[in-house]
């Protein structure tokens, strides 16, 4: 990674050694990644740019993708816990959240007591795998908003805390509508990202053709990079990193300008303002820095806020693609001044 400029407000030696860390840590999570998952460097970087921002993000690609694969490694690689939800039309907010049973126990005298035991679902872990999440009715779908908004989950008239760091990672194919719900705004709204996973470059596929790829994912497994602990102290970092008040003025000033074009009837609201400097802060800190350059803005303001819009072309009953709201939303962002 680059090294840390030394005129660079990077504060004490410790805070130095940290950031140089991170980058170091990055390194080697992409190399642990990448004996099962070639040809995905941006995707996988935008992953942690959502990890170490707090943020979820949905990611959007065909199936065969390797998408399911690369969350899983991406865990492993961190040595987080990772669990995975198959988003189907039957599933119930209980299937994902946990329930409580009935168990009896014996008590001191040999009287056997029934008492009410809380059996956690799959989203107590540390980094959880919402497969096709748009394939799952409202109901559902809200209580997992609840767990991504407030990390916890109520069963009953108990609140549960989920693990800390807690993360989703949510996927959605883009082509097949047949038997899907749409997400409301106030979900998409959660997501930090929304990551586009696409093919693999020509010469990726022919070595995976070729299996070179299977024989080094036969190899052995990743070895950790880091641990929940660490991820913490990272994610808390990323909180102090340097956002000038120029800088904070041109997140702004996108955010009004979405507001004010004539493309869209929906802007960025102050959230995606935000994600949007939270998850600057993410990539800087992924680069050895402690502070946010403009480049840092530019590269994530598509990813962090293309999702949060809506074209005027979609008032006539026709859904805007993927392609048109960053397209949209890329041309807005090309005509505001970058401040230096």
């Amino acid at each position: 990674m680059n090294p840390i400029d030394a005129g660079a407000p990077n504060g004490d030696f410790d805070d130095v050694a940290l950031l140089a860390k991170a980058a170091q840590a990055r390194k080697r999570v992409e190399d642990a990644v990448a004996v099962r998952v070639v040809g995905q460097h941006e995707t996988l970087e935008m992953m942690l740019v959502a990890l170490l921002a707090r943020g979820h993000a949905l990611l959007v690609g065909v199936p065969g993708l390797a998408k399911t694969l690369l969350v899983s490694t991406l865990a492993e690689a961190l040595g987080l816990s990772f669990g995975r939800v198959q988003f189907t039309p039957d599933l119930l907010p209980a299937d994902i959240t946990g329930t409580d049973v009935l168990q009896e126990e014996e008590d001191a005298h040999g009287n056997l007591r029934r008492k009410l035991k809380f059996l956690p679902g799959p989203l107590f872990h540390h980094l959880v795998l919402a497969d096709e999440i748009n394939r799952t009715p409202p109901k559902t779908q809200a209580a997992l908003l609840q767990a991504m908004q407030e990390r916890t989950v109520t069963v009953g008239t108990t609140t549960h805390i989920l693990p800390n760091p807690f993360q989703v990672f949510a996927t959605r194919n883009p082509i097949e509508q047949e038997g899907t719900y749409p997400l409301p705004e106030a979900q998409l709204d959660r997501f930090l990202l929304r990551i586009h996973v696409g093919y693999p470059p020509a010469e990726v596929e022919l070595r995976l053709l070729l299996g070179e790829s299977a024989r080094e994912a036969a190899a052995g497994k990743p070895v950790a990079a880091a641990d929940p602990a660490q991820m913490v102290a990272l994610q808390e970092r990323v909180r102090k990193v340097k956002l000038d008040p120029a800088l904070a003025g041109y997140i702004q000033n996108i955010a009004q300008a979405t507001r004010t074009s004539s493309l869209l009837t929906l802007g960025v609201s102050t959230r995606g303002s935000l994600a949007l400097a939270a998850a600057a802060r993410a990539r800087a800190v992924l680069r050895g820095r402690a502070y946010v350059i403009a480049d840092d803005i530019q590269e994530l303001a598509v990813p962090v806020l293309a999702h949060r819009v809506r074209l005027a072309s979609a008032r006539d009953g026709f859904a805007a693609t993927r392609e048109e709201e960053e397209a949209a939303l890329r041309d807005i962002v090309a005509r505001l001044p970058v401040p230096l």
